[in-house]
């Protein structure tokens, strides 16, 4: 039976990623209606590669400071899944947009580097989240069991926007994820995809009037019709 397509064109527009959250946590009850509405998740062959680690509370606080605390150190990154080897042409834009964007937003000169690594090292302090969910996958699966959580992570923070609740996915933090693996004793052949922090978001936060365009579809797509 069709529904309103207008009730998801209002969730994708109205979902941002957030960079400033109030600390209270949130019922136990609404995160676990999050998490079943993102278990539907489609994946390859139904594999369903996600596993979630979800810490809140003493236990996140614990490894906020011990996640900080490494990356303000100098610590190198230890990702499981490589990062981009490069940002180039378009893609560079767009990069240096939502960057120089937020710094705008944060009243943080292009030249103030001490700022702006500052900034970068919110991530670490999760932006202040009461929560944090960290996906992981199953080494074997490859690049289709990213894939799949990626999935798993958009159709998370839909179900979180539709029940009023702010969220960030953080790749930061897998750039890490020999220390997480470390620090929350996950096997080796668990892959560290992302984070997601989310909770209530603060309305005051200035880094949360960031607003970012979406390429047109011209720019995305080719029709090959005849």
């Amino acid at each position: 039976m069709p529904t309103d397509p207008a009730m998801l064109e209002a969730l994708l527009d109205r979902r941002r990623s957030c960079r400033g959250f109030r600390p209270e946590l949130l019922p136990q009850a609404l995160i676990e209606r999050i998490l079943v509405m993102a278990q539907r998740t489609p994946s390859w062959t139904n594999s369903q590669p996600w596993q979630v680690e979800l810490l809140s509370g003493p236990a996140l606080e614990r490894f906020r400071a011990a996640l900080h605390a490494h990356a303000a150190g100098g610590a190198a990154p230890t990702p499981d899944i490589p990062f981009p080897r490069a940002y180039r042409g378009v893609y560079r834009e767009r990069r240096r947009e939502t960057g120089f964007g937020l710094y705008g937003a944060l009243g943080i000169a292009r030249e103030d580097m001490a700022a702006r690594n500052r900034q970068a090292l919110e991530n670490f302090r999760l932006f202040g989240a009461p929560h944090l969910a960290l996906v992981t996958t199953e080494e074997a699966l490859g690049t289709y069991g990213a894939v799949d959580c990626g999935g798993y992570v958009a159709t998370f923070m839909l179900a979180a926007e539709a029940l009023g609740v702010a969220s960030i996915a953080q790749a930061a933090i897998a750039g890490h994820a020999g220390f997480v693996r470390q620090q929350l004793g996950l096997p080796v052949e668990r892959q560290l995809v992302c984070g997601i922090a989310f909770g209530r978001a603060d309305p005051d936060h200035p880094a949360n009037a960031l607003r970012t365009g979406r390429a047109a579809l011209a720019e995305a797509v080719t029709w090959r019709d005849d």
